[in-house]
């Protein structure tokens, strides 16, 4: 038997980042790992990586991305970026612009702790490093 998963906005986890950046976190695991991740200015969203598992959307909701894969692209709101496993790529929000994305890994793979680490990271609580050892479990293979 199915269910139907409902997430009100106003009961999604927020994980903040540096300035106004931050994660809602929505599903995490099974079918979908969705969040809603919003960038200030100009603001890293990540750096180069790729999924070995999973596909990756990003719907931008407003603002423009800053996408990069094997040259620069920018995306306007309403634009969708969809990116197959193992392809390596990296993006962040346009020089002198924010972003609100929608971001949509499938299948899905838990990574909530994922999204809380970078917290920690952007607040200086933690270090990357530490991510590091948990590529596989998180599906997020960093590269150079």
């Amino acid at each position: 038997m199915s269910t139907i998963t409902v997430i009100p906005a106003d009961t999604a986890e927020v994980v903040p980042l540096a300035g106004d950046s931050a994660f809602r976190l929505l599903a995490d695991g099974g079918a979908f790992g969705v969040n809603r991740l919003t960038l200030d200015l100009g603001a890293d969203g990540a750096k180069p990586h790729y999924h070995a598992r999973s596909s990756e959307l990003f719907y931008v909701l407003d603002g423009v991305l800053e996408f990069r894969h094997e040259r620069t692209t920018t995306v306007d709101r309403g634009g969708l970026v969809v990116v197959p496993p193992g392809v390596p790529h990296a993006f962040g929000a346009a020089p002198g612009h924010p972003v609100d994305l929608l971001v949509v890994l499938t299948p899905g793979v838990e990574r909530f702790d994922y999204f809380r680490h970078l917290g920690r990271v952007a607040r200086g609580l933690d270090t990357t490093d530490a991510l590091r050892s948990q590529q596989d479990r998180y599906d997020v293979h960093f590269t150079g």
